[in-house]
This record gives structure tokens, sequence and C-alpha cells, in this order.
């Protein structure tokens, strides 16, 4: 499926969540929202290194839990806390990674260590942030990680998989002590003024509207895989 359709009879069974990434523009976005739910009675966060405080977050809540991961050896290191759930939003880009290879790291191996290893603790549930035009064949380099970390992810044995597709992610990087992608800036500033004009389909999305539709998505209790275009997510959103 592709649309982001409101869930007719929304989960409020109670349920514990991991969180990989959520100091990343959507990420962070997805914590506030688990944070809100009072269905959520736990929220593990796993973090390459402990910060003083994670965005959003001005004090920790009791339910937030910090949990530092070297995802490298998460598939050989003890199982991650049981959780229901597993949210992941973990993304670099090659510039700040270094190489094609340092990238994939991050971006595919991370991202399937993580939802091999919440899969084992007994997640029965899946969230992942990917890219528009994600797929295994794409001759884009990066298209072609991310389809890479979406065909691995789908083959865990997870009930339900909801993976967002995403076109240029909108929002401030600043407040979460990142530093500014001259890339990403770039197009802000040009594609700002006729943002209107630009097809739905491929028009730059906010960060809170792809969380907000996977928080929504991950409620339904319909089992397979969801993929969340980037119109639909735009389109539903506030």
């Amino acid at each position: 499926m592709s649309t982001v359709p409101t869930p007719s009879s929304p989960s409020s069974s109670p349920y514990v969540a991991c969180m990989a990434g959520s100091t990343g523009l959507v990420g962070s976005e997805l914590l506030s929202l688990l944070l809100a739910d009072p269905a959520c009675t736990a929220v593990h966060a796993l973090l390459r290194k402990h910060p003083a405080q994670l965005p959003n977050s001005p004090a920790l809540p009791p339910k937030l839990h910090l949990h530092v991961v070297d995802f490298a050896l998460l598939p050989t290191s003890p199982a991650l806390p049981a959780c229901d759930r597993v949210y992941i939003a973990l993304g670099t880009t090659i510039k700040v990674a270094g190489s094609q290879e340092a990238f994939r790291r991050v971006d595919v191996d991370a991202v399937v260590a993580v939802a091999r290893a919440a899969r084992t603790t007994g997640a029965s549930r899946l969230a992942l942030v990917s890219a528009l035009g994600a797929h295994p064949n794409s001759r884009t380099f990066y298209n072609r990680a991310k389809g890479d970390a979406e065909a691995a992810v789908t083959s865990l044995g997870f009930a339900r998989v909801v993976i967002a597709q995403p076109s240029l992610i909108l929002g401030d990087r600043s407040p979460l002590g990142q530093p500014e992608r001259t890339g990403e800036a770039w197009a802000q500033r040009l594609l700002r003024p006729i943002r209107g004009l630009i097809p739905r389909s491929v028009r730059p999305i906010e960060a809170s509207a792809i969380a907000a539709a996977m928080h929504a998505a991950m409620q339904s209790g319909e089992p397979g895989v969801q993929r969340l275009v980037s119109g639909a997510m735009l389109a539903s959103a506030p």
C-alpha cells in the first residue's frame, strides 16, 4: 500500500518502543510523539553516545530510557531491551560519512542490525525512515542503499512494517546540535518560493509530517508492509 489512511480502529494497547535515530530531524519528532502517546509505556532510545539531553526533551521523562549502543556490534552484543515496536530513523550523508562504504555502514548495516536485534527481543512492528525512489536495483547509489535496507528489514518476519519514503526533508538542524547540510540548505532556499508549484509527489516535506504519518500508520493492526510515499504523507499533514 502507498497511502496514509487514518486507522479505523487505532490500537490503544500498551506497548514498549525502541527508537534508533532519535537525535535526527524525523527521529526527534517521532520521539516526541512516542513520549506523548499514553499507550506507549516506555521508550528505549538507542544512542551512539550519551547526550546531556535529547532534542525536544528539556528534561528526560520517566518513561524515556537511554542506551549507548555500538551498532556495529549489535549482532554479537547482549540483546536490546525487550520491546513491541521499533522505530528506525538512522541516516547520514556520503559527505559526512566520508565514503560510500561508510555510508552503507550507517544507512544499511546499522539499520538492519537494529531491526534484527529488536526482532530477537520480540518486536512485532517496525517503522523505518527510507527515501523517495528507494529500490535495490536503482542506478543511484543512495536509492540503491536505501532499497537494500528496505528489502532486508522486510525479510525479518515482522508482522507489520511501515516504511516512509520522503522527498527532501525540511527542518532546522541547529537545535539538534547538527551541522547544516549545505546542499539541503540551498535546496530549501531555492525551492521555497516555488514550493506550491512542485508536484506533491516530489515536493519537500516537513520532518514533523513524516513522523506524524509513521506514528499513525503504526497504530493499525493490519499486517504486512505499508510504504508511505511522500505525496501521501504531505496530503495527510495537518
